[in-house]
């Protein structure tokens, strides 16, 4: 498999045919899939008659789009015209079909990308693990034996498996930075709102955003450039810090090394901390807990035994949250964003962990948070949920000669700074800083 601009000007400059690339897409999944679990459904169908379409732009002089022919696959909360949206839950399975795409389906079909697969995910996306009651668990690509995160992670999975070269996701908390940190691989949470969420399966208005996983800075920034409209990158950045104090604790011994080395190589960075952060990711948590949990609550009161028993348990307590502690949630929002923009007022990218190292084992699904053992589906955000908290956009950009399993870094610009984050990552691929790993 070659990356998504490889394709896209092979298709257009007529050295390969879309239907023949959507179908060894087809294959690969299918060849790969029972080791890892990514893909949920494979739309064979669908995906040769967009191919064929594309080819027969191509033949008639017509340019197809920037994505020309590219396959990829969905998590499975997106919309898929005739399917019923899942959003991973087996009470789901037989709801009624889609009307219609998913709107940031519909733009890159309009750009001649090729969907083939919806992508497994956690139930209703309330996880960092995908460790799905119904459709199982998906394994990291470079080991089996442990997690590709969640809630994202089939998404995460079939880039770094080979399978597809971009893939999408959602991220309230860090379901797209978390899975992709683990598996080696490129994701984008946009500024809150940047990108288009009609026809994505809500989980938490406040907090959910949609983004693109791929295999290199580039991949992802032409992606990226599709689904929000504007393909201008400007200059890369120059005013760098590292966020300590609460992103420096609990780290793994191979995480701390990795991310003093990647400062060495940028000059030294200065330290910088915000203040109030457990305080922001326990904001995250009320209001993931109380707008999740209202959300689900005529199901839960009717069909309480057909919910994920994890997730079930999740969204009653969050049901049980007062109103008043819901607005203080909301209302700290204020005072933390201050706190950032003041950080942004001396730094354009802050750069932190996005988990405490490698992925957890599923025989062990725990991480050490302050010396003790903690469920990692439940606490894998710790350096993810008091960004997104404030909706500020963020690229997990994999670390390069990282030994042993994949590591990660946030890269986070203030509101609107998405673009400027794709250059910053490109500037950093190209020093050899980042690059993704495929298994």
């Amino acid at each position: 498999m070659t990356g998504v601009l490889q394709i896209a000007a092979a298709v257009r400059g007529r050295q390969m045919r879309a239907v023949d690339i959507a179908g060894e897409a087809l294959k690969r999944i299918e060849a790969r899939n029972d080791g890892i679990n990514a893909a949920t459904r494979l739309l064979a169908e669908r995906a040769i008659v967009e191919a064929r379409q594309v080819d027969a732009k191509v033949a008639a002089g017509i340019d197809p789009g920037p994505l020309a022919g590219v396959p990829y696959g969905v998590k499975d909360l997106f919309d898929v015209a005739g399917l019923p949206t899942t959003a991973g839950a087996g009470m789901r399975r037989d709801a009624p079909p889609a009307g219609e795409d998913a709107e940031a389906i519909r733009r890159l079909s309009a750009a001649g990308a090729v969907l083939v697969a919806t992508l497994n995910m956690d139930e209703y996306a309330y996880g960092f693990v995908t460790d799905n009651a119904h459709w199982g668990i998906t394994r990291n690509p470079h080991d089996p034996a442990r997690f590709a995160g969640g809630s994202s992670g089939g998404s995460a999975a079939a880039v770094a498996a080979g399978m597809l070269p971009f893939t999408l996701g959602s991220d309230t908390n860090g379901s797209i930075r978390i899975p992709a940190s683990l598996c080696g691989i490129y994701g984008l949470k946009p500024s809150h709102g940047a990108l288009p969420m009609a026809g994505a399966y809500p989980f938490v208005d406040s907090l959910d955003d949609i983004g693109p996983f791929a295999a290199s800075a580039a991949d992802l920034a032409a992606v990226d450039a599709v689904l929000r409209g504007d393909g201008d990158l400007p200059t890369a950045p120059s005013r760098i810090a590292m966020l300590g104090g609460w992103f420096q604790r609990n780290l793994a011994p191979e995480m701390r090394v990795a991310l003093d080395r990647l400062a060495a190589a940028l000059g030294g960075l200065e330290t910088v901390e915000l203040p109030q952060v457990a305080q922001a990711r326990s904001g995250a948590f009320l209001m993931t807990g109380y707008e999740g949990g209202r959300f689900h609550l005529p199901e839960l009161r009717t069909r309480a035994l057909e919910f994920d028993a994890a997730t079930r348990d999740r969204l009653i307590a969050g049901a049980a949250l007062p109103r008043a502690a819901y607005d203080e949630a909301e209302a700290f929002r204020t005072v933390f964003r201050g706190h950032a923009a003041a950080a942004f007022a001396k730094h354009d990218v802050l750069i932190a962990p996005v988990v405490y190292g490698p992925a957890p084992l599923i025989d062990d699904p725990v991480i050490p948070i302050d010396g003790k053992p903690a469920p990692a589906r439940a606490n894998l955000g710790l350096y993810t949920q008091p960004i997104s908290y404030i909706g500020l956009p963020v690229i997990s950009a994999p670390l390069a000669d990282v030994p042993g399993m994949p590591l990660g870094v946030q890269l986070i610009a203030a509101p609107g700074g998405d673009r400027m984050l794709m250059a910053f990552a490109a500037a950093l691929e190209e020093k050899g800083l980042v690059a993704a790993r495929i298994a």
